[in-house]
């Protein structure tokens, strides 16, 4: 109907809409013999994960395609993630190509601030502050001791200040937290050398930051042997930017799609974001498993640990 309202002739036409005239010839005589259109063609490896993926991409829309494919993938579903992209993108559910572009570095892993990779928990934490503003209850600040290995966020402190005393008792809430999950505290984990001195186990990494430099702050470490302090270099935020990755997830995964008044909501979508992050949410740096399944050593952060059953597209 173009061609013929332009006047143009049938090899005009084809140049400007880039086909082939040969493939309109066959389709013009197709339709002109009343043949049937093809298509639409069938599509069982979406219609079978359909209703899973919509589940899981209604409940969590901050997340994106890879995350909802890790979860389909514990449903049972064999699926790969263009599937889940494509549908995603047919049922208007994938976000917006901007949406916080995540830079990764696939070649490269970020350079620590420490010469020995960990080989498991309780080796390195991570730890920092993170500001928030709520509407009407004024601006607060987030500190949290992250584990480089797992990915494991120990419970957060809340404060209107981010001074040494805040630095202090983040750490004290994660050691309490270490206690509490293995039942034993962490310095009874540690050798002991030739004379009986405990070796440091975990290293606290930080920034330059004024708490962190502070007497009380390196006091503290002092006196837990079993504790031993590294600062990154001065204007390389990226050697703590497993931290810094994690903060970003609370904030653009659950506080900014919510209206945080106060502080006493501010802890509880914060303590309610961190259960899911441990519990529920896949992360992709170690391989689509919780942090919590790794911390305790019940799936290995190389290592998908899908199910074993899986639901098949029906032929």
């Amino acid at each position: 109907m173009i061609g013929i309202q332009a006047g143009m002739p049938t090899t005009r036409f084809c140049q400007v809409i880039g086909v082939p005239e040969r493939s309109w010839r066959r389709w013009q005589a197709r339709a002109r013999a009343g043949a049937p259109v093809k298509g639409p063609w069938p599509r069982p490896a979406r219609e079978g994960a359909r209703e899973a993926a919509r589940r899981h991409a209604l409940a969590h829309p901050a997340w994106g395609h890879r995350k909802v494919w890790a979860m389909v993938r514990r449903d049972g579903h064999r699926v790969s993630q263009a599937t889940i992209l494509r549908l995603l993108r047919d049922e208007g559910l994938i976000l917006p190509a901007a949406y916080q572009r995540e830079r990764r570095q696939l070649a490269q892993r970020r350079k620590a601030a420490f010469a020995t990779e960990p080989t498991g928990p309780n080796q390195v934490w991570q730890l920092d502050f993170s500001e928030f503003e709520t509407t009407t209850g004024g601006t607060w600040r987030i500190a949290g001791c992250r584990d480089y290995w797992s990915k494991y966020e120990h419970p957060w402190h809340v404060s209107p200040t981010a001074n040494q005393h805040d630095a202090i008792a983040a750490i004290e809430l994660a050691l309490a937290d270490h206690e509490a999950m293995f039942s034993r505290p962490l310095i009874d984990t540690c050798a002991r050398d030739d004379d009986g001195n405990v070796i440091p186990a975990l290293t606290i990494v930080t920034d330059n930051g004024g708490p962190f430099r502070s007497f009380r702050f390196e006091a503290f470490i002092t006196a837990h042997p079993e504790l031993r302090h590294v600062r990154t270099r001065v204007k390389t935020p990226g050697q703590n930017g497993s931290r810094e990755r994690g903060f970003q997830s609370l904030k653009y995964e659950r506080l900014y799609l919510e209206e945080v008044d106060d502080v006493l909501a501010l802890v509880a979508h914060a303590d309610d974001y961190r259960t899911e992050y441990n519990t529920v949410r896949p992360h992709e740096t170690i391989a689509w498993n919780r942090p919590m399944e790794v911390h305790l050593g019940y799936a290995d952060p190389l290592t998908p640990n899908f199910p074993e059953t899986q639901n098949l597209p029906a032929a």
